[in-house]
């Protein structure tokens, strides 16, 4: 069963809209102070599992813990990454779980703030003894716990950021991630800017947030717009504070060279990125926008209530398939949205969650009933070619904690939909 629980949790749901698809193009390949709500997918027990020497297991019962944003600037991101893990463990569980044992999610709200990450952390793990961190939201966040989960061998997983410290060479043995990296997103919005918009890469801008989230992204897009004959220091580089959408700045740069540019990759969270378009469309800047990876949802709600001229122009990358894709991964996805996740808006994150999810799933599954960390990580290092069901294969291995390096396009539509888009 999965149970979520954060300080100042919104219990208020989006009303579900449809998406559009028109086929998919992959850039790269897969490599590798809480009262428990009734849980989803089951009924509330305060029957005590039986104790198990190993923290978060028992006989009947793995306990994973989440540390995520559900308050302040991107609280839309931390709510859909623990709705699609509900819904993915809900519908495990439904299943008959994993070898006779349910799983169970404890969330708690660390606001996007790096200082409030290691208290909640320490309370999943210590306190609560949770087997495995899961969907952490953020690069500042992780930043603070892949040190503390590396000393205390904690498998760190499925986190929401494609920042470069969560990819090092050779990996942390107790760091997983699903997505593509931040860098490959960055170079990708430069790639389908320059050469499908046919956009001068001189005359393309990057605004990032100002932390390791925007420099690993900045890292991506400055090397292609390198690539393609600008130098670095002629680049445009626009910045905004982390967990804020001050973007004055940013735009009072533009408008000073109004002409001078006719794109923007935004390395921003969903917020500062609409705030930016919105701000950028009033001050009659006319510009194409690709935003990395911001949440779809939170982004297309702010531009289309802003009005239809902002949606126009706008488009996102993302590190999973438009979430109304006929694959059968994707179709799953919904079918469990709907049922464990009533009024929940089908979203790039709560797939990018439900996807790690299964890929979790399958190796607690190979690890056997006899389970520990470190079976889990060998379990996860044995996941070769696994067909998840997105239309690209699931590569980990010892020298490879990395899933998946696929990127695809989405633009977005005067109704809040996206259309997968070819990125070139």
């Amino acid at each position: 069963m999965a149970i979520s629980a954060e300080a100042g949790q919104s219990g208020a749901l989006r009303a579900a809209t449809g998406l559009a698809l028109a086929g998919a193009l992959a850039l790269g390949s897969c490599q590798g102070k809480e009262t428990p709500p009734a849980p989803a997918g089951g009924t509330a027990t305060t029957a005590a599992p039986a104790a198990s020497a190993v923290r978060g297991v028992s006989d009947r019962q793995i306990l994973l813990g989440m540390v995520a944003s559900f308050s302040g600037s991107n609280k839309e991101r931390g709510r859909s990454m623990r709705a699609g893990w509900e819904a993915a463990l809900a519908a495990a569980n439904e299943a008959g779980g994993i070898h006779g044992r349910t799983l169970q999610l404890v969330a708690l709200d660390d606001g996007y703030d790096p200082a409030r990450t290691m208290p909640a952390l320490k309370d999943l793990v210590e306190n609560r003894r949770v087997f495995a961190l899961v969907g952490n939201v953020g690069t500042a966040t992780a930043a603070v716990s892949v040190p503390y989960c590396m000393e205390r061998k904690v498998l760190f997983y499925g986190a929401l950021s494609g920042a470069d410290l969560l990819r090092k060479t050779p990996p942390d043995r107790y760091v997983f991630n699903f997505r593509a990296g931040l860098a490959r997103e960055g170079a990708a919005a430069v790639r389908y800017l320059a050469k499908v918009r046919r956009i001068q890469p001189a005359r393309i801008a990057v605004l990032v947030q100002m932390d390791d989230f925007g420099e690993s992204g900045w890292r991506g897009a400055a090397r292609e717009l390198e690539s393609l004959g600008v130098r670095r220091e002629k680049i445009l580089k626009l910045g905004y504070p982390r967990n804020t959408a001050d973007v004055r700045d940013a735009v009072a740069q533009l408008k000073k060279r109004p002409k001078a540019y006719d794109a923007v990759v935004m390395v921003a969270t969903y917020k500062p990125a609409a705030t930016f378009v919105i701000q950028a469309k009033e001050a009659r800047l006319n510009l194409f926008f690709v935003s990395v990876s911001a949440d779809s949802n939170g982004l297309a709600e702010d531009l289309v209530e802003a009005g239809r001229r902002y949606t126009e122009k706008v488009a996102i990358t993302q590190v999973v398939p438009v979430p109304n894709s006929p694959s059968p991964a994707v179709a799953r996805y919904r079918e469990a949205l709907e049922k464990h996740a009533l009024g929940e808006r089908p979203g790039s994150t709560s797939l990018e969650a439900w996807i790690g999810a299964q890929i979790l799933l399958e190796a607690l599954s190979r690890a056997g009933r006899d389970l520990d960390g470190e079976k889990v990580v060998e379990a996860l290092e044995s996941i070769r070619g696994w067909d998840v069901g997105i239309g690209a294969k699931i590569e980990l291995g010892p020298t490879d904690h990395q899933a998946c390096d696929v990127v695809w396009g989405w633009m977005l539509q005067p109704d809040g939909s996206y259309k997968q888009i070819d990125l070139g």
